[in-house]
């Protein structure tokens, strides 16, 4: 059952996030709640605590991303649902694999643009180029177009990746 809820919500989820770059409240909010009421019913409030131990866990490990700009509060909610449903060591464990699979997609992204070695001197050197004109600094806006990647991806492979663990593991 609950691997069925987390299948449709990654469908879902990943096809939104491609499309539309948008994962959609109408999918992680209801996915959540039914966590929530799923696990009271099988299991009271052990098992509330397992689904809000696992929804914390979730939203734990996207949230300074999200703080940070580098990914959207439907991406948090998204491996908050996973959380709530499948629990606390199942969104850890999917949390690293697609921060992995993600970073990944990434470079293989910036290799097809051509952009990899770029990157990799403006991580090392600045995020933000400065430039001093009369005193002032300035953001260099000659700098390529952000590389932007629908994370609901990564994440489904993360599940994915975390599934696989559970069965062969």
């Amino acid at each position: 059952m609950t691997n069925v809820a987390i299948i449709l919500i990654l469908i879902i989820s990943v096809i939104t996030d491609v499309r539309h770059r948008k994962i959609l409240n109408m999918v992680t909010l209801p996915a959540i709640l039914l966590a929530f009421i799923y696990y009271s019913f099988v299991s009271g409030l052990e098992g509330f605590l397992y689904s809000g131990e696992g929804f914390l866990v979730g939203l734990g490990l996207l949230i300074i991303p999200f703080v940070l700009g580098g990914i959207g509060a439907g991406d948090v909610k998204l491996l908050a649902a996973i959380g709530a449903w499948k629990g606390t060591t199942f969104v850890s464990y999917t949390g690293i694999y697609s921060g992995l699979l993600g970073g990944l997609i990434a470079i293989v992204l910036l290799l097809k643009r051509k952009e990899l070695s770029y990157t990799i001197k403006q991580m090392l050197f600045s995020a933000v180029v400065l430039k001093s004109t009369n005193g002032s600094l300035l953001v260099n806006d000659e700098m390529p177009r952000a590389l932007s990647l629908p994370y609901a991806v990564p994440i489904a492979l993360g599940v994915l990746a975390t599934f696989l663990l559970e069965t062969f593991g």
